[in-house]
């Protein structure tokens, strides 16, 4: 084989079924759904299908599903209309939040807001008992992730909000990375809100929901328009919409399926890396309980000296393998990733990690072929370290 894509994490392909149902959108169906002639309609009751078909495999109600350009601005949206509608000065998160969750709430500073971290565990868990102990009367929000992005860890984030509903604080989750891939209902869950992207469910870029629970104090963030019942301005993105309602029905149909091939493939993986680097690396997140999807694998280095990430990184593509670091290149300088950081990994481990994100069309012999590039690369390094 050529090359394996190991970066489902990241996005995935459109699935066939999903790029079929938007084909008809863009060519044929293609009136904007705030017309009101023929064509507007046709786009508008598409959309409003999907809604209620998305509602439906959430647990939610039609009303409360929100179509938003992706995951970033469904969490910009939360966080920042929640401290409008409140008017706290407090937000309560994690360090190892995606960056879409840590930079609008760290931009809030500048009107007064203070940002309240709560330190994981070593495998990136936040405990309801943190949370509970954390919330004031100035807490706005609450924003955990459901399933980390880069470690894999699945937060408890039913306890979590039955802590802030007994706190009565709006409890937000970022679910980029469960929705579709492990069970989520809102109703059973007891989310009031909660932010989704389709690229990362074989689903079109550029198309994500906002669910706010009704009565969720919330003010909406995108001004500009009647879309969204007002609550997003922006022209309907209709094929994108389209393309996320199969993509989520598709997902859930296959989850049973896809979470099986997952674990297989993680145990193949697993096997291979005790094969061949026995003693010579760690799994950085949960051992046990995270998702099977993501697996982050950090090299042990030989006394201080750790391996070049990035060189890693780039002599598998070289290879034909795809895999990401979970780091930022800033100002030419390697930086650990902050997820590593947060939960204690020592900085040259850090640097040395990869992270390995299954997707439904990986096989075991790609794991194969994995292993085997990684053998080869591993040793070259490590032999260019010792001179």
């Amino acid at each position: 084989m050529d090359s394996v894509y190991f970066d489902n994490a990241s996005t995935t392909c459109v699935d066939k079924r999903v790029m079929d149902a938007m084909l008809p959108y863009f060519i044929e169906n293609f009136g904007n759904a705030n017309s009101a002639h023929q064509f507007g309609r046709t786009s508008k009751v598409a959309i409003e299908d999907a809604r209620e078909l998305i509602a439906k495999l959430l647990g939610a109600e039609p009303s409360e599903i929100i179509f938003t350009s992706g995951g970033t601005e469904s969490d910009n949206a939360i966080i920042k209309g929640a401290v409008a509608a409140t008017r706290k000065t407090e937000i309560l998160t994690s360090p190892i939040e995606h960056h879409a969750v840590i930079h609008p709430a760290e931009s809030l500073k500048r009107s007064g807001v203070n940002i309240k971290y709560l330190q994981p565990d070593s495998s990136g868990l936040i405990n309801p008992e943190q949370v509970a102990k954390a919330i004031t009367d100035q807490t706005a929000i609450v924003s955990l992730m459901h399933v980390n992005n880069e470690i894999g860890t699945i937060n408890p984030i039913k306890e979590i909000a039955a802590v802030c509903r007994e706190k009565k604080v709006p409890f937000h989750s970022d679910t980029v990375q469960s929705v579709g891939k492990i069970p989520v209902n809102v109703r059973d869950l007891g989310l009031d809100s909660m932010s989704i992207s389709a690229h990362k469910i074989y689903g079109p870029k550029g198309i994500g929901v906002l669910y706010v629970k009704n009565g969720t104090p919330w003010i909406p963030w995108l001004q500009g328009g009647s879309q969204e019942r007002r609550r997003r301005g922006g022209t309907s993105n209709v094929t994108g919409i389209v393309g996320l309602a199969e993509a989520l029905k598709v997902a859930v149909s296959e989850m049973d399926g896809n979470i099986k091939k997952f674990e297989i493939l993680r145990e193949t993986a697993l096997a291979g890396l005790n094969r061949c680097f026995p003693g010579k690396f760690q799994i950085n997140g949960p051992q046990n309980g995270g998702v099977p999807h993501i697996l982050n694998i950090g090299f042990i280095p030989d006394g201080d000296k750790g391996l070049d990430g990035e060189m890693l990184l780039l002599n598998l593509d070289i290879e034909g393998v795809c895999v990401s670091n979970g780091s930022a290149c800033t100002s030419g300088a390697m930086e650990p990733s902050h997820v590593l950081q947060g939960i204690g990994v020592p900085e040259p481990i850090a640097k040395s990690s990869i992270r390995v994100s299954f997707g439904k069309q990986n096989t075991t012999e790609e794991v194969d072929f994995f292993i085997g590039k990684l053998e080869g690369i591993l040793d070259r390094m490590m032999a260019a370290n010792m001179t």
